[in-house]
């Protein structure tokens, strides 16, 4: 269990993804370009053998912004999208209609 306090420090956003591409020499890896509305970020995600790179550019997902980044495969990912795991399938959390990029999630 964590208290409200400690949720609270999350910072989740909306995001937009403007590119995608593989990562050379990884199986299940992504880089995306992900505008949050007034900067960009790279984040690395562990989905591509759920999502083709091409799929991606231009949907919304929900991204944790305020997680240290971390280095994969020689990139430093700058944030996390969230995904649901369904029978071990990565599933993109996003919303239901449009929403603008960098929209706080309360």
């Amino acid at each position: 269990m964590v208290s409200f306090e400690e949720f609270k420090k999350l910072d989740l956003r909306i995001g937009k993804i403007m590119e995608a591409e593989r990562v050379e020499g990884a199986e299940k890896l992504l880089k995306l370009k992900v505008d949050l509305g007034n900067e960009f970020r790279q984040i690395v995600a562990g989905i591509a053998q759920f999502y083709k790179a091409e799929d991606l550019v231009g949907k919304e997902i929900v991204v944790v912004v305020n997680l240290e980044p971390r280095v994969l495969f020689g990139l430093e990912s700058q944030g996390m999208l969230l995904a649901a795991d369904v029978e071990g399938r990565a599933v993109i959390l996003k919303p239901d209609e449009e929403v603008p990029a960098g929209t706080k999630i309360k």
